[in-house]
């Protein structure tokens, strides 16, 4: 998991929040253990060269789930391999596994790759994101 952090740090110029202040071991595997998290990587030996985390959304109107993709990098060399496809088709099987019955991820515009990847697998939808802050918490 820590190697997924570091990618994703790296890969979103982002190092500071993904690899600066990681949460401990207790906090990790109590993650990883619990059924709504899912995190998948994609090695070449001991690096990792993808990875993705996705939640899974228990749904109050009907029993099923929903899986929202929180993450999903690539790193820069290993890119247009498939490999980003590949995270996302072995989510396909893990989220029927939990019962979820869509897969949802956002693209922020102009993150072209990112884009056309979503619309090979899935269908587009143009929606608006909103951030309601906390108050009383320091978003840091």
């Amino acid at each position: 998991m820590r190697a997924l952090l570091d990618l994703f740090g790296r890969e979103f110029g982002d190092v500071a929040t993904y690899s600066g202040a990681q949460p401990d071991d207790a906090w990790l595997q109590r993650l990883l253990a619990r059924d709504t998290f899912i995190a998948l990587g994609a090695f070449q030996g001991d690096t990792a060269v993808g990875a993705l985390a996705a939640y899974v959304l228990p749904k109050f109107e009907q029993p099923r789930s929903e899986v929202y993709i929180y993450d999903l990098a690539v790193a820069g060399p290993h890119r247009r391999q498939g490999i980003a496809t590949a995270l996302i088709r072995r989510l396909q099987r893990e989220a029927a596994e939990r019962g979820a019955w869509v897969i949802f991820v956002q693209a922020d515009p102009g993150d072209d790759p990112a884009i056309a990847l979503y619309t090979k697998l899935g269908t587009r939808e143009d929606v608006l994101h909103f951030d309601i802050e906390v108050p009383g918490v320091d978003p840091a």
